[in-house]
């Protein structure tokens, strides 16, 4: 009471004995609640509990329904027969003995609902009974109606726009129990998510970086719009010059008013990247078709940096986007409007391979997590894998997403799977699910999700392979667990942010809060 969420449970003989089904929140306050009986359920509808809500102000039915293909049939696997209203014995039986404990039990089915209806004699006086009385307790008081006379108001047996009717998914446990041959909730509903029950939640604004000015917000589809490694963040400002803010993550809370120290990158910024093994070292894209590398001094920026440590030249055309190599130091990748991907060997500041069999533009690449193998997804619809130590040409080629207008994608499942998001070709936004060692084959798992201009980024956790999809603009962050088997993608909870995010990065494992269960 006074709370507005309702669980459902499903109650089993063996471990696990409670096992949640779903949640609801509701409008208003819970001041009592009921739930309707089952003869008055709209069964045709696969309607399996309703609960009345009261409120402060009003009575709210609260339906519950099992998806079904067709609702024309009569699914007698929801619903068993159920005690009927006729009772099994009178009270002058039951005090003498008669053994007959159950009440008949009816069938559900509309055609099959039983006629007979019970009233209880009206019991006039205490005292010894004249002959009136007599004849009056034998009559029928016609308005005590028992169970069977609930008559179904429109209002509450159908579950439209009255119910706070639940997702298609939503069903309760109560009468899948009553036989072993009966299907598990389990099995009609599918498996569900391990991590169902995640919850996002933005951090005290004690820990925000704020009254941050002159952002640049025009980065390329390609890019993530910033970076982040476990220290600091950069961020690229409008200003002319490709100049670029770090902030040290050390240090939250307000920034002054007047410019804070910046990178002179001295072109505009198409993407950006920390190496994951030397926290100072920030390599920067241009729209000039280079590559620059900056060491930031030890303890954060005090005065603007106008030299770079190394310049990287070998693309014609302006850079898409670059990536570290997640095992080796000194490697990274890059891929340009020239249509080529190309391997730097930093050490030597020079280039070590490059990439050859793109038609079109580069969406998005990504390293293996051994570093072995390199993925690409393009503008022509296709998947490439690449073994860049055996060839320069792509090993393996597959179908991508359909539409053109931006794709990401990310290795999942330890390597061996490849996750893509993009467009069909009505601008919905979905994920598809590859094996990595058959791409030819197309995906395992298509998912759509929603219709909405932006590319979805991915970022997988590989601790709990959950994949964190979200757009620049969006303020939904959908959450899904990734897994081998069908089906492959488990929703888990979404999280909704206030205002809609330029940006969106994840910080290294190694910043979570593991005592509070971050897990990203």
């Amino acid at each position: 009471q006074g709370e507005n969420l309702l669980y459902c449970f499903e109650v089993a003989p063996a471990q696990p004995a409670l096992t949640q089904v779903t949640q609801c929140r509701t409008e208003g306050s819970t001041r009592g609640l009921a739930a309707v009986p089952r003869l008055a359920l709209d069964v045709m509808a696969c309607e399996v509990l309703r609960v009345l809500q009261l409120t402060d102000t009003a009575l709210v039915p609260v339906t519950y329904l099992v998806p079904r293909k067709s609702v024309q049939d009569f699914h007698e696997d929801l619903f068993p027969d159920c005690a009927g209203t006729l009772p099994a014995t009178s009270a002058q039986a039951w005090w003498a003995g008669d053994s007959q404990q159950q009440v008949r039990k009816v069938s559900l089915h509309p055609a099959r609902r039983p006629t007979e209806t019970f009233t209880s004699p009206v019991i006039a006086c205490t005292t010894g009974p004249t002959d009136t009385d007599r004849s009056v307790s034998t009559g029928r008081w016609g308005a005590c109606r028992g169970g069977s006379g609930y008559s179904s108001p429109s209002s509450l047996a159908s579950p439209g726009s009255a119910a706070t009717s639940l997702s298609a998914s939503t069903a309760p446990s109560s009468g899948f129990a009553s036989s072993p041959s009966q299907k598990s909730l389990q099995s009609i509903l599918g498996p569900s998510s391990r991590f169902r029950h995640a919850q996002g939640r933005v951090l005290h604004r004690d820990t925000h970086l704020t009254n941050l000015r002159g952002l640049s917000l025009t980065t390329p589809g390609e890019c993530d719009g910033f970076c982040a490694n476990q220290q600091r963040v950069a961020l690229p400002l409008l200003s002319a010059g490709g100049q670029i803010a770090v902030l040290e993550l050390s240090k939250p809370g307000r920034l002054p008013d007047a410019a804070v120290p910046t990178i002179q990158n001295g072109t505009a910024v198409a993407d950006l990247s920390w190496d994951p093994f030397d926290p100072r070292r920030l390599a920067v894209a241009g729209e000039d078709a280079k590559i620059r590398l900056w060491r930031i001094p030890e303890g954060g920026l005090r005065e603007t940096l106008q030299e770079p440590e190394a310049v990287l030249r070998g693309h014609t055309e302006k850079i898409y986007s670059i990536r570290f190599h997640p095992v080796a130091s000194d490697l990274l990748v890059s891929s340009s409007y020239d249509m080529t991907v190309r391997i730097w060997e930093l050490s030597a500041g020079r280039e070590a391979l490059c990439l050859q069999g793109h038609t079109d533009q580069i969406f998005s690449l990504a390293w293996s997590p051994d570093g072995k193998k390199l993925a690409t997804v393009s503008k022509d619809g296709r998947l490439r894998l690449y073994e860049p130590r055996r060839s320069p040409q792509p090993r393996q080629e597959g179908p991508g997403p359909e539409g053109s207008r931006g794709a990401r994608l990310v290795w999942v499942c330890g390597g061996d799977y490849l996750l893509v998001s993009g467009f069909d070709s009505r601008s919905e936004r979905r994920i598809l699910l590859y094996r990595a060692q058959a791409l030819p084959e197309g995906p395992l798992s298509v998912l759509g999700l929603d219709v909405a201009p932006s590319t979805l980024l991915p970022f997988y956790d590989e601790d709990t392979g959950v994949v964190f999809l979200t757009g620049k603009g969006d303020t939904r962050v959908f959450l899904y667990e990734v897994t081998p088997e069908p089906p492959y993608f488990l929703e888990c909870n979404s999280f909704t942010s206030n205002e809609p995010h330029k940006g969106f990065v994840f910080l290294p494992k190694t910043v979570c809060e593991v005592r509070e269960v971050e897990f990203a």
